[in-house]
């Protein structure tokens, strides 16, 4: 039987870092959450202050055996802009950030190599500046922002267009 393992990314708001990933076998359970900082239990309005050191983040459970990381990987860097290091897209600050985080060496050497080969694939004009970082603690969000894509369609699928991130993903990322 495979192990099962973690991946955590954080990539702006975690609403948006959910659909993506739900929808492969060998995915086990997709929570979202704040990881990076000091405090904690945050809640989302401590977070939401930047005050905490904390980003909003996804925790997925995932077995590599179906599903590697390296592929978790690929779907990351299509959700994110790499380039920006003040926040993603409408969301500002802090606990918008992007940022993976690894849960063991090899996780590690393979998200630095994913790193390398989106830089080399010439993509951005721009510096990519998405650390790659040792994992922490992570603490659920609220169950309100849990599968926050299925239980509020609409108000998902507004935020989503209002913040400019599928034109951007689009102009990089063409199918």
């Amino acid at each position: 039987m495979s192990k099962i393992e973690k991946a955590t990314f954080a990539g702006g708001c975690f609403w948006c870092m959910v659909k993506p990933f739900d929808q492969f076998e060998g995915i086990n359970s997709i929570r979202s959450g704040y990881t990076g900082g000091t405090v904690d239990h945050p809640t989302y309005e401590q977070v939401k202050s930047g005050d905490t050191g904390h980003m909003e983040a996804v925790e997925i459970t995932f077995n590599p055996a179906v599903f590697p990381y390296e592929k978790l990987l690929e779907i990351y860097w299509q959700q994110v802009d790499p380039t920006d290091d003040e926040g993603q897209f409408q969301d500002r600050g802090p606990s918008y950030r992007a940022a993976i985080f690894y849960h063991n060496e090899e996780q590690m050497q393979i998200a630095d190599r994913s790193k390398v080969a989106l830089i080399d694939s010439g993509k951005y004009k721009k510096p990519i500046v998405t650390p790659i970082l040792p994992a922490g603690p992570f603490w659920e969000a609220e169950d309100y922002h849990q599968d926050f894509y299925k239980k509020n369609p609409e108000e998902y699928k507004a935020d989503r267009e209002q913040s400019g991130r599928d034109e951007f993903l689009s102009k990089h990322w063409p199918e």
